[in-house]
């Protein structure tokens, strides 16, 4: 592994073991304040239980992200000083009002953790919907920076010099609103249908049935919801995408001929070499559909683009066909779930419908990570589209792939303590949460 491919694959692995616990503080205190709410309306000690025992886990994963997004700023400086040197003074505004969001997340978080009995109810109620907000502007602030990069903006580059900088035109780049759309939902679905899959794991062992059941219904609501709207994000994206880079839209979905009527690619082996996809089902017409409203209108191949400009187009696919395909499983099981809420009732007490969520609880997660492995790998050979390509920006240091294994080994660590923890609390539920336990009365 040479120090390129050792400093791509570090940032890659970083910024796959981040996004969980930003998505996670995206969400989880959203489902906070949801349950908090009815318990002050209703009174009911099982939300009480349910709201303090998210909130133990969301501290846990809370400082979990804090160390890995720490860990990533300093990756942005050690591994691409040249990118940072240009661009920090363009998009460095999101990354410090992300920073401020984040200081706003963890003093709430404290106020909320530290809060019960000690705050009036509603106040306290506020401090928790505090950290959902400030997570919710964090995450989309960091989206708005990688947006940036896919669309960069804000600056006349002239003669190798970044002039005329503005930095709210750069925030505020043509890709933030379609990707901090599509990013926002998918956090709601993959946090979703984890939550919930795990919920109803519990169910179907039968302990805590009632704090569980009622924990499943919040979620599995809240993530079958997103599901159904996520595919719109999905064609808003789509269509940016055709219009700003036809190239990582070409190798999504390995399409190497310009054509009118394209046809949408499911599955298949993509051949750079012989410029075809083997295996594949093709559906004509909707591709250009997908890309311009318009099935007749032609959308660009890769042959129309310069191959040192494509991107790496089996691993773009592969990871497009997995995030689409996981995506559409998602969405049949929200339709099943909402067709048992409204005319199949009997559903609800089924427990193949619980084994379906069960199964289901990975799969949000996945699809996110093959859905930035698109967009960031389909962004390639640029980390600044069009002008600055990702071979230029690489730090010159030597010794890139002992700095790879050595952070690999902290997440590995850090993922590790992450599930013991968690599941501690799991086990724990019915001695601290559960009002209606016997372990926890008797505390």
């Amino acid at each position: 592994m040479d120090d390129f491919i050792a400093a791509r694959s570090q940032m890659a692995v970083s910024l796959g073991f981040h996004i969980i616990f930003a998505c996670v503080g995206m969400v989880m205190p959203f489902f906070m304040a949801i349950s908090h709410f009815i318990y002050l309306k209703t009174g009911n000690a099982i939300y009480k239980g349910l709201t303090k025992a998210w909130s133990k886990g969301v501290a846990i994963l809370f400082a979990t992200g804090a160390v890995s997004g720490t860990m990533l700023s300093f990756e942005l400086g050690l591994l691409w000083p040249t990118f940072m040197e240009h661009a920090g003074p363009i998009f460095g505004m999101p990354f410090y009002l992300e920073g401020t969001a984040f200081f706003i997340e963890a003093i709430a978080l404290g106020f909320f953790l530290y809060g019960w009995d000690r705050l009036k109810p509603w106040f306290h109620w506020v401090t928790g919907l505090i950290v959902g907000l400030s997570g919710l502007a964090s995450g989309i602030l960091v989206v708005a920076a990688n947006a940036w990069m896919n669309s960069p903006a804000g600056f006349d580059f002239v003669d190798g010099q970044y002039l005329n900088v503005d930095p709210i035109q750069a925030m505020f780049n043509d890709a933030w609103f379609s990707q901090a759309l599509h990013m926002t939902i998918a956090a709601f679905v993959a946090t979703g249908f984890a939550v919930s899959g795990i919920h109803a794991l519990m169910i179907l062992k039968q302990r805590n049935v009632i704090f569980h059941t009622t924990a499943f219904r919040i979620t599995a609501l809240s993530a079958c919801v997103a599901a159904l709207l996520q595919p719109v994000s999905g064609d808003i994206s789509a269509k940016d995408v055709a219009q700003r880079q036809p190239a990582k839209l070409a190798a999504m979905e390995a399409h190497f001929e310009t054509e009118a009527n394209a046809s949408f690619v499911i599955g298949g082996i993509p051949d750079e070499d012989k410029k075809t996809v083997k295996h594949a089902i093709k559906i004509p017409g909707l591709l250009s559909f997908l890309a311009h409203g318009d099935p007749e209108k032609p959308v660009t191949g890769l042959n129309d683009i310069p191959k040192e400009h494509w991107p790496p187009v089996a691993i773009t696919h592969y990871a497009f066909q997995l995030m689409i395909g996981l995506g559409m499983l998602l969405v049949v099981l929200a339709l099943i779930y909402f067709a048992a809420l409204f005319t199949r009732k009997k559903w609800l007490d089924s427990k193949w419908l619980l084994r379906l969520f069960v199964i289901a609880t990975p799969m949000g997660y996945i699809a996110l990570e093959a859905g930035w492995v698109v967009t960031e790998v389909g962004r390639q050979p640029w980390i600044i589209y069009g002008i600055m390509r990702t071979a230029d920006a690489v730090t010159p240091m030597p010794g890139i792939v002992y700095s790879f294994y050595l952070f690999t080994a902290v997440f590995i660590s850090l993922s590790a303590i992450v599930v013991f923890l968690l599941y501690r609390q799991m086990t724990m539920v019915g001695r601290l949460y559960d009002t209606t336990d016997p372990a926890y009365q008797s505390n």
